[in-house]
C-alpha cells in the first residue's frame, strides 16, 4: 500500500487530499473518495487515515480522503466560512481529480492515473450532506455547486452514513445545534429548508451523461448525535425521485 499525503488540489495550501492505492492497483478499478463530517467545523483527513488505508486495501481501489475549508469555532465578521463554501471546494476537489488537470502520481514507489476512473462516494455526517447538495439539484438557491457533465458522467454512486439532511428537522430534535453550528455554518434564519437536501430534485441527466447515480442510505443505531431519522427521511426523499426505479438506484 502506498501513501501520498497533502496533494493539493488548489492553491490555497488547505485545499489538498490524501491518496491511498493499493499494490498492482487494475487500470479499471474506480476511484473511492471519502468526505468527513464534523459539522461543517471540525476534523481533517488526516483523522481518517487509518479508514482510508483499510477501505483501499478492501476494495482493491485507490482512495482519496479531501480536506476542505470550515466554519471557525468562534466565527466574526472578517473570517465566517459558510454554505456553500465547504461543498464548492468540494466539488472543486471532485473536478480536479476528473478533469484531466492532475495527471495523477508517476513515481519510481507509485504509479496511478486517474483518468476515466469511475467515481464512488462516501460522505459522513456533514459530508453526506456536502456531496448530496451537490448531486441534488439545488441551482435555485447555490448555482456555484452544479457539477459538469463529465464529472456526472463518472459517478456510479454513494454511500451515505448518519447524514444531515432535513436542518430544520434537526433542530426540533436537538435545539441547541442552532447556536453549536448550524447558526454558524448556514446563518441564523427561521428555516434552512432551501438548503435541506430532503428538498432537492434530481439533476437531469442526459444521454450522454448515462444512467442514474445509485444511492446508499446507512445509519447506526448507536449514533447519539444525529437521529435516524435524517436517514429515514432521505431513503423515503430518494425513492419518492426515483418512483418505480427506486429499488434499482436507492
Amino acid at each position: 500500500m502506498n501513501h501520498i499525503l497533502d496533494i493539493q488540489y488548489s492553491l490555497n495550501p488547505p485545499l489538498c487530499f490524501d491518496l491511498h492505492v493499493p499494490h498492482a492497483v487494475a487500470p479499471a478499478a474506480p476511484m473511492i473518495i471519502f468526505v468527513h463530517g464534523g459539522a461543517w467545523r471540525a476534523e481533517d483527513k488526516s483523522h481518517w487515515h487509518s479508514l482510508g488505508q483499510r477501505l483501499a486495501s478492501a476494495a482493491a481501489c485507490p482512495v482519496l480522503v479531501p480536506n476542505y475549508r470550515l466554519t471557525p469555532s468562534n466565527p466574526t465578521p472578517d473570517n465566517q466560512f459558510q454554505h456553500p463554501g465547504h461543498a464548492e471546494d468540494i466539488l472543486q476537489f471532485l473536478n480536479f481529480v476528473t478533469s484531466g488537470t492532475w495527471s495523477g502520481i508517476d513515481s519510481e514507489s507509485t504509479k496511478f492515473d486517474p483518468t476515466g476512473r469511475g467515481l464512488y462516494l462516501l460522505g459522513h455526517s456533514a459530508g453526506a450532506h456536502i456531496l448530496s447538495s451537490i448531486f441534488l439539484d439545488s441551482s435555485n438557491v447555490t448555482p456555484s455547486l452544479t457539477p459538469p457533465a463529465a464529472l456526472l458522467r463518472l459517478t456510479k454512486g454513494f454511500a451515505l452514513s448518519e447524514g444531515i439532511y432535513d436542518i430544520d428537522q434537526l433542530l426540533n430534535r436537538f435545539p441547541s445545534y442552532r447556536g453549536w453550528f448550524i447558526a454558524a455554518a448556514f446563518g441564523d434564519r427561521v428555516s434552512y429548508e432551501d438548503v435541506s437536501t430532503t428538498r432537492m430534485v434530481l439533476r437531469q441527466r442526459d444521454a450522454a451523461v448515462g444512467e442514474g447515480l445509485r444511492w446508499l442510505i446507512i445509519h447506526s443505531k448507536g449514533d447519539t448525535l444525529v437521529d435516524q431519522a435524517q436517514s429515514d427521511g432521505m431513503y423515503e426523499h430518494l425513492g419518492a425521485l426515483y418512483g418505480e426505479e427506486k429499488d434499482k438506484y436507492v
